[in-house]
């Protein structure tokens, strides 16, 4: 390649001859040229936006940080207020167990001062070596009061069948005739066969005769309805209570009846006053007890009564 320069400065023109050796040379001048020039550019363009951006980066950090945090601590807040609704679901079933548990134990005879329903229990034990502890984690802490929470509700139904249960108990035993009508130690004639005390035959007695004077007040033996209320040729002015469970009991020879059919008497109540009408040689309180309309010995009954006083003595 031949290159023709012409200038006013030169007498005559110049030519310059170039060959592929030349252009191939001239070529890779320029493109180092060009690259050096674009990685100088390159670096004073970067270390400047360094300086001028640095500033922004950092509150873009700051504020995913913040976020973070923030985010991190309504999972806390979230995580503690589902704790907190279920302790206060467990206190309130502590508060029914406590009440329950007093209730069972007044009805099983059980003092409050040895149940202790409201206070902790003593518990305790030395840590055994190679056994290290363990802090609970978060799922392990709900885990362990979803499991109380459970127990505490097993808990509670069973104490309220056992409830229902006693109260059943005791409820019968309220219905069995086991107070005395009249307020003595001893009764003038048993249950059983007797020289009768008018014929003077051998003759079965189906009751028990209790001595007293005349207006003694007559107590039920026990709860019921009283279902005969009236006057009979041989027990006088009498009265008949039924119990339920096919048990009723008899008052007779009384001097004046305080009751009428129908009428719900408690355990002890007074339902008349004693006296000596009918079949009697004296003032006394004739007393049956009957299971399905068998006269029953009222001893039996009685002495169940005795008993659990000397039991509570």
């Amino acid at each position: 390649m031949h290159i023709i320069l012409v200038s006013n400065r030169l007498a005559t023109a110049k030519s310059i001859s170039l060959d592929t050796r030349h252009l191939l040379l001239g070529v890779t001048l320029l493109t180092a040229a060009v690259i050096g020039l674009s990685s100088s550019l390159f670096y004073l363009v970067f270390r400047h936006a360094v300086d001028i951006k640095l500033p922004l980066v950092q509150e873009l950090v700051l504020s995913a940080q913040a976020q973070q945090s923030l985010h991190a601590k309504e999972f806390m807040r979230e995580n503690l207020n589902a704790m907190a609704v279920r302790v206060g679901q467990m206190q309130a079933q502590l508060v029914r167990l406590d009440a329950l548990g007093e209730r069972v134990s007044a009805l099983a005879g059980v003092k409050p001062q040895e149940f202790r329903m409201g206070e902790m229990p003593g518990r305790g034990g030395a840590l055994p070596t190679g056994f290290p502890t363990q802090d609970l984690s978060l799922n392990d802490l709900t885990g362990q009061l979803d499991a109380l929470s459970k127990h505490m509700e097993n808990r509670y139904d069973y104490m309220g069948i056992l409830e229902s249960r006693l109260f059943d108990v005791r409820a019968k035993k309220k219905l069995m005739p086991t107070v005395r009508p009249v307020d003595v130690d001893w009764n003038a004639s048993s249950f059983g066969w007797r020289i009768d005390p008018i014929t003077g035959q051998n003759a079965m007695h189906e009751g028990i005769d209790f001595l007293v004077e005349p207006g003694t007040p007559v107590h039920a033996a026990a709860g019921g309805v009283v279902v005969v209320a009236q006057f009979h040729p041989q027990y006088g002015y009498m009265i008949d209570v039924d119990h339920g469970n096919d048990f009723i009991t008899r008052y007779a020879h009384n001097s004046k009846l305080l009751v009428k059919p129908g009428d719900v008497v408690q355990r002890g109540a007074e339902i008349a006053l004693s006296g000596s009408t009918g079949r009697s040689t004296g003032p006394h309180v004739h007393f049956e007890v009957r299971f399905k309309g068998v006269a029953q010995n009222p001893n039996r009954f009685l002495q169940v009564s005795a008993a659990s006083v000397m039991a509570r003595r």
